[in-house]
């Protein structure tokens, strides 16, 4: 019998083939990826530059389901009576004659300066000061959550997120009149949608996290704020009363006010509001002083304006939307000066929770700053995500600016006010 001898191989002689087949994985997925880019989707896309193009049952299948921020009413509000430098795009989506899914986009132009809260001192600031870059945003710079997307009821979301992509990408061609686009946000997407986003990675956007939303969950128990104040611990209710006691004790009145009074006020609301905007890290687009007129008009019922007044001077101002079953505390100004000295913007968001328990709402949106007070009135944070994409990111300071400012922020503070 003839043994043959063994040949064995030290495992130190062998060559580790990980990193080679992570190689061969990642040129394929990008090879995929390209190939995916420069394909249609196989859906079929209707373009407008207005809501009212469209036709109304077409939209209304896809969205009425959906948040109020896509309703044809408050788009109107943004066509009608938005920043100067901004103007509404859309796009419906077919699966044949069917439409499947909505996009509410905003073609955007920005500068260095708006993201700044003082210029950059200078000759070559002064330059960078003038840099105008001109965005597309899938979404709303005037609120937070997912606005610039919608699907039909009973659709595979997965399916239709690179139709989202394809929907953007015809939207940014067919602007190229007005100037080229370079760079492209999907804005506000929430964990419950962050599986089907992915898709986007492969039409070479890039996820980042942005600063939570602050949601504050209404108790069924809460018919009206004194049964909101009685469900907070001794400490955080006599904290709460005290800021309504500083507030009165500086002859201050907090009244709700109806449509009319918003017009009648509004050259005065919108000065508070500047004083207020003119303090965020981020101020990309500016409200004229018919915003809010507009939106008391167009919205009725789904809206609520409290002031606080000393004598006939308004002092602070705040707006609340009702968006299905979340109220969204939207708009507020207060005089900075009058701050310093009581709670202003500590009363004011306390009448936004009067609001959310008023109209009836399992939640309050509240949004992305003031973590902390937001966090004392015991909202919590909600993870919101943005997409981005930019053909030349690294030789844009405008770009480089923004994200900075976007992912440059503070976690939420964890606090717990009830009982």
């Amino acid at each position: 019998m003839v043994f043959h001898k063994s040949v064995v191989h030290n495992s130190l002689d062998m060559p580790d083939t990980k990193p080679l087949r992570k190689l061969v994985t990642k040129a394929r997925n990008l090879r995929d990826d390209h190939h995916e880019r420069h394909r249609p989707s196989g859906f079929g896309f209707a373009i407008a530059d207005s809501i009212d193009y469209f036709d109304r049952a077409h939209w209304d299948t896809v969205t009425a389901h959906d948040s109020l921020f896509l309703s044809r009413r408050y788009l109107r509000v943004l066509e009608e009576a938005g920043p100067e430098n901004l103007r509404q795009r859309y796009a419906l989506i077919f699966r044949g004659p069917e439409p499947v899914g909505a996009v509410a986009a905003q073609s955007v132009t920005v500068s260095l300066a708006r993201l700044r809260k003082s210029s950059t001192p200078g000759k070559a600031g002064a330059r960078f000061e003038r840099l105008d870059e001109k965005m597309l945003v899938c979404g709303n710079l005037l609120s937070w959550g997912m606005h610039g997307v919608s699907f039909a009821p009973n659709q595979d979301h997965t399916v239709l997120w690179p139709a989202v992509a394809e929907a953007i990408y015809r939207l940014r061609r067919a602007d190229k009149l007005s100037g080229e686009t370079d760079f492209v946000m999907v804005k506000d997407i929430p964990n419950e949608q962050v599986s089907g986003a992915s898709a986007l990675s492969r039409f070479s956007y890039r996820e980042l996290e942005t600063e939570p939303n602050m949601v504050l969950e209404i108790s069924p128990q809460w018919r009206s704020y004194d049964d909101y104040l009685a469900s907070l611990t001794s400490r955080y209710r006599k904290q709460a009363k005290q800021i309504e006691k500083e507030v009165a004790s500086a002859g201050c009145r907090v009244e709700e006010t109806g449509s009319e009074d918003v017009a009648r006020y509004a050259e005065q609301l919108h000065a508070l509001y500047m004083q207020t905007h003119r303090n965020a890290r981020l101020r990309l687009v500016t409200l004229p002083v018919s915003f809010l007129p507009t939106l008391a008009a167009q919205l009725g019922g789904d809206t609520r304006f409290t002031v606080v007044k000393q004598d006939e001077q308004l002092l602070g101002f705040v707006t609340t939307v009702r968006d299905g079953e979340t109220a969204v505390g939207y708009n507020i100004g207060f005089d900075r000066k009058a701050n310093a000295h009581f709670p202003i913007y500590f009363r004011l968001l306390q009448a936004v929770v009067d609001h959310a328990i008023k109209l009836g709402c399992r939640r309050l949106s509240l949004g992305r700053t003031a973590l902390e007070p937001k966090a004392r009135l015991g909202a919590r944070p909600d993870p919101l995500r943005i997409w981005i994409r930019h053909r030349i990111p690294m030789l844009n300071v405008v770009v480089r600016g923004l994200l900075h400012t976007i992912s440059d922020h503070d976690d939420a503070p964890e606090r717990n006010p009830f009982k």
